[in-house]
């Protein structure tokens, strides 16, 4: 088996849940590890992730609830769309600012609906990977590669039970892509869809197990330029095809 397999196979194996550092602030940090008291944290920050650097995506909804001076989940759900619009397009908070509000909006209002304003239901009761993967996909904004991310992290690292793992594929971002082209596993410049099936050969029955490697590889050794392959963790098994 692939070593980047193992490295995942390892990692998935730890039973403690791990605290994620999405982004360099603390309080931000915090608030979004605290899925058990306050899930749609979490849930709204996956919805912010597009076309923008993933740490300042992550932390868009901290900047929103200290200009409204809370994040209580039932305030949120009070407040108009008009007044989400005002606080992207004043803050510039994202390239897309009138959408993104929008997205935003609507995630709080769907939490609100479907889920009785409690974000956990999306994934409480061991459901299937599909099961989470599409309640994400039905939130305005989300496509595959955020509902898989999603998904994968509540699995991976907050440790949350759920019946399989097939349906979560990797999120091809530019580590991930660099990583496997460099590896030798896809051509230099692949598609999306050619590291998502790569994936699935690699590891079938959960093919998302190396997303996390692969982006941590990309981001702390496998740069674009220079890259540090002697301290990298699968330096020997890598083909450095750059």
């Amino acid at each position: 088996m692939e070593k980047i397999v193992l490295i995942g196979i390892d990692r998935l194996n730890h039973t403690k849940r791990e605290f994620i550092e999405f982004t360099d602030n603390k309080k931000t940090n915090t608030l979004l590890n605290d899925i058990d008291n306050n899930p749609h944290v979490y849930v709204l920050a996956c919805l912010m992730d597009r076309q923008i650097k993933a740490e300042k995506a992550w932390a868009i909804p901290q900047k929103i609830f200290d200009i409204l001076r809370t994040h209580n989940f039932n305030d949120l759900a009070k407040i108009e769309k008009e007044k989400f619009t005002e606080i992207f397009e004043n803050n510039k908070l994202h390239r897309f600012n009138s959408e993104m509000a929008n997205v935003f909006y609507q995630g709080i209002q769907d939490i609100k609906e479907k889920y009785h304003g409690d974000a956990s239901k999306i994934w409480q009761g061991k459901p299937s990977s599909a099961a989470v993967v599409f309640r994400f996909l039905e939130f305005r904004g989300c496509g595959v590669k955020i509902a898989t991310m999603a998904t994968n992290i509540l699995l991976r690292q907050f440790k949350i039970p759920l019946s399989d793992y097939y349906s979560i594929d990797i999120s091809p971002d530019v580590h991930i892509l660099r990583v496997l082209s460099r590896l030798g596993y896809v051509k230099k410049d692949p598609s999306p869809e050619m590291v998502i099936y790569k994936a699935r050969e690699l590891y079938p029955k959960f093919p998302g197990i190396i997303d996390f490697s692969c982006w941590e590889i990309g981001k702390n050794w496998c740069r674009p330029t220079n890259p540090d392959c002697a301290n990298c963790i699968i330096n020997d098994d890598c083909k450095k095809i750059i």
